[in-house]
């Protein structure tokens, strides 16, 4: 049986417990007395403190807070248990303080006025721009309360589709924009063998969603995500901020670095046998002035 959709209030008081739950843990602060000190923050009049409560206790017994959200289905979608459960894999890459991100975005979208299309397009960017697994990804958001039947037939379905079509061409045939193409007379005869791969499929991306995906078809998927987002203020998917390699030291570290490297050449001198001092010496013609 299908979740029921949240008062919008819980998904506000959701994603400020995600951010302050994240930037915490950053702090290196344990995430017991996260959950014990952030109860007493969240609005008493949501059903999100007596959540907490399970969560901090599931953690004492398990250290996973993923398993205490896998009992809360009625509160937690199975998409964002999906996505913690990946982040505390433990042979999994994905970082926790991306998963919270996700989730803060995510939680944010569900409190303003959430279309399917936007939330299928930013769970689906998630698990494509980390490599979540797609066939436990879509039976994750297939479940989702903000999809009705036809969108949850059309979830299930698409991992099979995937294999034979890119997500572009997937979502352009079940769009308006090609429907009209469709029934257009003028063009009717042009489309009809994309209408032989999928018969009479559900509108259930609009007109400028099917014009977009169609315009991306044959193009790096992430253009499509951008794209949408631009264009249809779809929510943005977090990326995880790596230290770049080549970003320079500031100046007082490398010059430590400097002295390092001389006392350990030094070393490496003198446990070969000592250090030869004619390195030092002035050569013929030369004086101390340089």
């Amino acid at each position: 049986m299908r979740a029921p959709i949240l008062d919008r209030e819980e998904y506000i008081e959701q994603a400020y417990f995600f951010r302050v739950y994240r930037e915490r843990l950053q702090e290196n602060v344990p995430s017991q007395e996260v959950l014990q000190t952030i109860q007493e923050e969240i609005l008493a009049t949501t059903r999100l403190p007596m959540a907490i409560d399970f969560l901090r206790t599931e953690i004492l017994h398990s250290g996973r807070i993923s398993d205490a959200m896998l009992r809360l289905p009625h509160y937690f979608a199975p998409f964002q248990t999906f996505v913690i459960q990946r982040a505390e894999d433990d042979v999994s890459r994905f970082e926790q303080v991306i998963a919270l991100k996700i989730l803060e975005s995510e939680a944010a979208y569900r409190a303003r006025t959430p279309t399917p299309s936007g939330m299928f397009v930013y769970q689906f960017e998630c698990i494509a721009r980390n490599r979540l697994g797609y066939t436990e990804g879509l039976r994750a958001m297939a479940q989702d309360p903000l999809y009705s039947d036809d969108w949850t037939h059309w979830i299930v379905r698409l991992s099979n589709e995937l294999g034979s079509k890119e997500l572009s061409e997937v979502v352009y045939l079940a769009s308006q924009h090609f429907h009209n193409r469709r029934t257009t007379r003028g063009i009717q005869k042009a489309v009809a063998s994309e209408a032989e791969t999928l018969p009479a499929p559900k509108m259930l991306f609009g007109d400028q969603e099917g014009r977009i995906a169609k315009a991306n078809i044959g193009r790096d998927p992430l253009y499509f995500f951008a794209a949408l987002q631009r264009q249809l203020d779809y929510p943005a998917v977090p990326r995880s901020q790596r230290v770049d390699d080549t970003q320079k030291l500031p100046a007082f570290l490398e010059a430590r670095l400097v002295k390092l490297e001389q006392r350990l050449k030094i070393v490496e001198s003198e446990s070969k046998g000592g250090i030869d001092l004619k390195q030092f010496y002035l050569k013929p013609g030369e004086n101390m002035g340089g």
